[in-house]
């Protein structure tokens, strides 16, 4: 099939696709990442203590046994709702990274300039993901040390924004800056190679 010839897809299903994607990979690695946040964020035992968990299926169980189901999805919400704009402004940015190093609409990019434009899509969605990391990784610490000190994603965001105000939601952002590059150049370096994208 002649390249010219390919379908064009819509934005606005790029849009819809992009987020019911993200919502099922939400969904699916949401208890994995609590996990992980808990073991990295477990308290330091005293003198002749035993670790809170003493690894991840210890993690996985406690928190099963003690939360139910729900212990593993604490924190959901947040990256939920970010995740269909999030994926629409990584589509975007990759396109004016591409746009933006080539001089005619058809020019093929090299590796380099795919990465380069990967990245840049990282940049775009940090601006939404890194609000929706902080939260999820609190109210994920919250529900591990037995307090209650957020209600729930947007009390923990108004808290968050009287104690510390908007750089306090934002705290983090170079590392998940940094992440999110990476995400952006792998996801779209795969998508590149394996032949779906021109």
């Amino acid at each position: 099939m002649s390249e010219k010839k390919q379908q064009v897809i819509s934005p606005l299903k790029n849009f819809f696709a992009g987020g019911f994607g993200g919502v099922c990979l939400v969904f699916a690695g949401h208890p994995l990442d609590t996990i992980k946040v808990r073991i990295q964020t477990q308290p330091k035992p005293g003198p002749g203590q035993l670790p809170l968990y003493s690894g991840t299926f210890d993690c996985f169980k406690k928190t099963l046994v003690n939360e139910g189901i729900k212990g593993l999805y604490r924190g959901m919400a947040a990256p939920i709702i970010g995740v269909t704009p999030m994926f629409a402004v990584c589509f975007f940015g990759f396109g004016l990274g591409k746009k933006l190093q080539q001089k005619h609409p058809e020019e093929v990019l090299t590796y380099p300039q795919l990465f380069a434009a990967g990245m840049l899509s990282g940049v775009f969605t940090t601006a939404i993901m890194a609000p929706g990391e902080r939260i999820k990784c609190l109210l994920q610490i919250q529900a591990a040390s037995g307090g209650v000190k957020y209600n729930g994603p947007m009390d923990c965001a108004k808290q968050i924004y009287r104690e510390a105000g908007i750089r306090g939601i934002y705290k983090g952002t170079v590392l998940t800056l940094m992440r999110g590059m990476k995400d952006g150049w792998e996801a779209h370096g795969e998508f590149h190679t394996a032949g779906f994208s021109k």
